[in-house]
């Protein structure tokens, strides 16, 4: 279908959310006339808003001004919106631009956390070209001076965008994706040849369909500016990793639209930068339709059924619907998704089990070395167990074996109907330098402890090493229609304590347990213990204590900065010492 005859279809769309259907040659379209009515009702709410509070002497810059921009311009183009063709909304249209012009530096970049940022540019323009697009589409007189103001902004940016660097992987996406829009509104050939050089590194997607970052925060980024670029310079070879991904990603997505993370290697491993589902929805719509997919729509629909979708689409998204016409349509027909599988994803080493309402996560894949870094996946959340409202957000163990901390594992190993996680650390003690490494003025490098604990300056590397202590952890795994048995073996080194830490989500109700302390610490001392969320629980046990030890336990790579990894939630904490053997059964 060519993109002119979906413009008409917007257009009817735009122009009246009762508009049923459209025609394509012998073939009827269907717009989603439900949907469409909910986004510009959710959109003229967030205009009411903005018309009442925005002050010129007010302004904080941040990329919602180009969400307010999007939002007050989808409210005057909307024929269906209370604000259509309201010369209030062009009023304010006129501070925001004129705002925006202000905070660009010379370059056409802006300050957004990063400073003089060509990749935060960039995330600015793929908010702004739809509204620029939409507000052409329309062409009220009262628009004009607004769409030349955004077109000098626009352009300004494009230059900074051409000659502009990045500093992560998806960044060359969004300034291609940028530079893509600029260029359909305001074609230049030199927009098109920066895309082209990014696009010549390639675009990487592992074997599962992970982008390099492994996060559900950037793979949304990835996927819509990877559409957006395909379909705006007419490169259809772009959509193939996004399929790859988004067929992966369903595996990930919670019932209520939580995005299993564990194995990400941004911000979002941690549960502060955590991001729902609804971030990869119009990626799914978009591709459902384009494709005619019933597995995507499935997907589609589900995330529509969250709790987070008023908020993450329909108050802000109705841009996007304006802009590219084929979200208007109505999804194909759906496939029954499936009540179990089991999948898992070798690349990152994260297992996903769903047995109708049960799921289960196990992890082994942090990146080795362990280093505290972005880009680097680090999370100590070993294994997830839900059924339904019930959650057990996280599984960790601890040790007090040299302050190593947390248990990573080496990897997931499958083993019959069982899966694996090990790791066995080795701690040395350090022997004097071979005579030929010394140096009379003792200035060695600074470098690593062989167990990767701490740095000095001590050439680590060249030491012989004695003494050495061991700690080896297995930990197998066996999952039977929803029930998980989790079998403890740590071994080597003795009398060393173990906390097997068990954090429930706030709000449900424990039993079975000893309350700990007033922080919402217990200790599961015998027994099975049960965590209750309205009609939904979930069985666990049997508890053991052999000491109260649950501060510190993130190990000597965050003590020494004083940092902590403990989150909100109810903590639930079995202890012992080695050699410990424990098995642990959640139903």
């Amino acid at each position: 279908m060519k993109r002119s005859d979906f413009l008409k279809i917007g257009a009817m769309a735009a122009l009246s959310p009762l508009a049923v259907k459209a025609v394509n040659g012998n073939r009827a379209i269907s717009i989603d006339k439900v949907l469409m009515s909910r986004l510009i009702q959710a959109n003229d709410d967030q205009a009411t808003l903005l018309l009442q509070s925005l002050k010129k002497n007010k302004l904080q810059f941040s990329r919602m001004i180009a969400y307010n921009i999007a939002t007050l311009a989808a409210a005057y183009c909307a024929k269906g919106s209370t604000y259509y063709h309201q010369k209030a909304v062009v009023e304010k249209l006129d501070i925001l631009v004129k705002f925006l012009a202000a905070a660009q530096s010379e370059d056409g970049t802006v300050n957004a956390g990063n400073l003089e940022s060509p990749p935060d540019t960039a995330f600015l323009i793929e908010i702004l070209g739809p509204a620029a697009a939409i507000m052409r589409n329309d062409n009220s007189n009262d628009l004009q001076q607004v769409q030349h103001e955004l077109k000098q902004v626009m352009l300004k940016a494009g230059e900074g965008l051409v000659t502009g660097g990045v500093h992560t992987p998806n960044h060359r996406w969004v300034i291609s994706a940028a530079l893509a829009q600029i260029n359909h509104l305001y074609p230049n050939r030199k927009y098109l040849d920066r895309i082209n050089d990014w696009l010549g590194e390639g675009v990487f997607s592992d074997a599962d369909g992970h982008y390099p970052e492994r996060s559900g925060i950037y793979s949304g980024v990835e996927n819509a500016a990877l559409i957006t670029i395909a379909r705006l310079t007419d490169q259809p070879w772009l959509y193939k990793p996004v399929r790859k991904n988004l067929a992966m990603y369903y595996y990930y997505i919670e019932a209520n639209g939580d995005l299993v993370r564990n194995d990400s290697r941004r911000q979002d491993q941690y549960e502060f930068a955590a991001r729902p589902a609804t971030l990869l929805y119009l990626s799914y719509r978009y591709m459902a339709i384009h494709d005619g997919d019933k597995n995507f729509s499935a997907i589609a629909q589900m995330i529509e059924a969250t709790e987070s979708f008023d908020k993450d689409i329909l108050s802000r998204s109705l841009f996007n619907f304006m802009d590219e016409v084929i979200l208007q349509q109505q999804l194909p027909a759906a496939s029954p998704l499936p009540d179990r599988y089991e999948r898992l994803f070798s690349t990152s080493h994260l297992l996903r089990i769903k047995d109708n309402d049960t799921s289960v996560t196990l992890f082994g894949g942090v990146d080795w070395p362990l280093i505290i870094a972005s880009g680097r996946s680090n999370s100590p959340d070993f294994f997830a167990y839900r059924k339904g409202k019930a959650i057990l957000k996280y599984m960790r163990l601890s040790s007090g074996f040299f302050s190593m901390g947390y248990f990573y594992s080496d990897g997931v190993e499958k083993e019959g109907n069982s899966y694996i996680l090990k790791k066995k650390l080795e701690v040395p003690y350090y022997q004097p330098l071979p005579e030929a490494k010394r140096k009379a003025d003792g200035d060695y490098a600074l470098s690593p402890s062989i167990d990767g604990r701490f740095w000095n300056k001590m050439d680590f590397s060249d030491r012989p090493v004695s003494n050495v202590k061991t700690l080896e952890t297995i930990i197998r795994f066996t999952e039977n229609k929803g029930r998980v048995q989790l079998e403890f073996d740590v071994k080597g080194m003795k009398d060393i304590p173990l906390t097997i830490e068990l954090c429930f989500k706030e709000g449900g109700k424990l039993s079975g347990v000893t309350a700990a302390d007033a922080n919402g610490n217990s200790f599961l001392e015998q027994g099975t213990g049960e965590y209750r969320n309205g009609n939904d629980f979930i069985k666990f046990g049997p508890g053991a204590v052999s000491h109260k030890q649950v501060t510190n336990l993130e190990g000597e790579r965050y003590s020494t900065h004083f940092g902590t990894l403990r989150t909100s939630g109810d903590h639930v904490y079995i202890t012992g010492t080695t050699p410990f053997k424990h098995k642990l059964v959640f139903s």
